[in-house]
């Protein structure tokens, strides 16, 4: 006797969770939101925040972001010009969802069942 196959009751077009995942779920972007969340940052300020992170790979995702309305990237008039981020509407809409998943981390962490340092 073979099992029936159930159907899912969770709508699947255009899931917004697919939407949203696609956005924080590449590696390093979570954690770019997170520390621009707490105000504007340079280039390399990101980096120092951001240990093991590499040039391009901090690159590309600020590019990323940035195509898809999460990050500012503004020109300020310095010599020599420099850059800031900055989180727009859109990336601080994405704190409530990024805080819950620290807080579940933290929670693991507790209870040692996060096998990360």
């Amino acid at each position: 006797m073979s099992l029936v196959v159930r159907k899912n009751k969770t709508p699947v077009p255009n899931c917004p969770l697919s939407q949203c995942m696609s956005i924080i779920g590449g590696a390093w972007t979570a954690n770019i939101i997170w520390y621009l969340s707490g105000g504007s940052r340079r280039f390399n300020e990101l980096r120092n925040d951001l240990t093991g992170i590499s040039a391009k790979v901090l690159t590309a995702r600020l590019r990323e972001l940035a195509q898809r309305g999460v990050v500012l990237r503004e020109v300020k008039p310095t010599s020599p010009p420099s850059v800031e981020y900055s989180l727009t509407q859109e990336g601080q809409e994405l704190m409530p969802a990024i805080r819950a998943i620290v807080k579940v981390g933290e929670k693991l962490k507790k209870t040692g069942h996060c096998s990360l340092n």
